[in-house]
């Protein structure tokens, strides 16, 4: 990791980009990727995408390949204020209401930030034989405003979205640790895979777009416009899994994977299986440590919406293990970091521009 490219991470992980608000990450992502590509595409909900032309002859249609994460992050949308000043909130993507009271949060105003707490009664105070975990409706953020018209005047409505306010961090030299490295890091981890293709002179004999899509949180909505659009002939997506070796999981219902243990690499229906086979044969090539996760049905990632739109395109999904996830303590191994990176990069080199991965023929 380069210096510059370690200021963009950092940058960019701690940048609030929630669900339908991505615009800032976006311009911080394009402005990072620029460097790297011929040229680019913004959708009309804010979709980026990186465009390398690559070498392709005249008189053929030129192959098509996508490396895609999105770039939302769960967040909160205000949707009641009481006349005392207080502000209840509905979710805005999966947003966990058990880890939320004492959090600080960001309320994202026409005027700029306002700071505020998810406020929680006193352990003093309550009937602790009674304590239960806390619906989304019992949640309530406390801006210092002492009336709703004191609310209102610091430009925060109803529809204002609010994010928490923890940045990313080093832990023990071994991970990285904070809010929205689902799938940030993967936003992250494509563009440096641009970098180094631009930095070590790599001829693509292929078209490749870098994509970075919104709004996969509430339903992967972004990468199904832009799948429509773009057509590839090949998707290769990036997004988090579960590490399973923490407390609290089951391996034998989530698998056994673990940050640290490398890339995983996804089995299931909208996995196209000669694809897949295909990045498995490069991580052995080039020695790249992965592991293997099934999943019934859907990946639940972006992955799926490129598998099924218009007429289908082969995809498969490389993922990198991440500790509690849709917390503001969200934990990735730096190691995976890189071999991610490593791996897409070199599935890259591995493509002619000509492959046809039909099961029949």
């Amino acid at each position: 990791m380069t210096e510059s490219s370690k200021n963009f991470l950092y940058t960019y992980l701690n940048n609030a980009s929630p669900t339908g608000f991505e615009s800032s990450g976006q311009q911080i992502w394009l402005d990072y990727l620029k460097p790297y590509i011929d040229e680019y595409i913004v959708d009309t909900y804010g979709t980026v995408v990186g465009v390398i032309n690559g070498v392709t002859p005249a008189d053929q249609t030129p192959y098509k390949v996508v490396i895609e994460a999105h770039s939302d992050e769960i967040s909160w949308f205000v949707n009641f204020i009481s006349d005392d000043g207080y502000i209840y909130v509905r979710r805005n993507g999966g947003s966990d209401a058990l880890i939320a009271p004492s959090m600080r949060v960001n309320l994202h105003t026409a005027n700029g930030q306002v700071p505020g707490v998810f406020g929680w009664p006193a352990i003093h105070v309550r009937d602790l034989a009674k304590d239960v975990a806390p619906k989304v409706t019992d949640l309530f953020i406390d801006v210092g405003a002492l009336t709703k018209d004191e609310v209102l005047e610091m430009g925060i409505h109803v529809g204002t979205v609010c994010t928490f306010a923890e940045g990313l961090f080093e832990l023990n030299n071994r991970y990285y640790v904070g809010r929205a490295l689902d799938n940030r890091m993967g936003g992250f981890m494509i563009a440096e895979v641009a970098r180094q293709l631009k930095e070590n002179g790599v001829q693509l004999p292929f078209t490749l777009y870098i994509v970075n899509a919104v709004q996969e949180e509430i339903g992967l909505r972004g990468a199904e416009m832009i799948a429509r659009r773009l057509k590839p002939d090949l998707a290769i997506i990036t997004d988090v899994t579960h590490d399973t070796q923490s407390p609290k999981y089951d391996k034998k219902e989530q698998g056994d994977l673990k940050a640290g243990g490398g890339p995983v690499i996804c089995y299931g229906p909208a996995v196209q299986n000669k694809v897949r086979d295909f990045i498995i044969q490069v991580a052995q090539d080039k020695e790249i440590a992965f592991q293997r996760q099934a999943v019934s049905r859907s990946t639940g990632t972006d992955t799926d919406s490129f598998a099924y739109a218009a007429e289908g395109s082969a995809s498969a999904l490389i993922s990198l293990p991440l500790k509690y996830m849709h917390t503001t303590v969200e934990t990735v191994h730096m190691d995976d970091v890189q071999a991610v990176i490593k791996l897409i990069y070199e599935t890259l080199l591995a493509v002619k521009g000509n492959e046809d991965f039909r099961y029949l023929k």
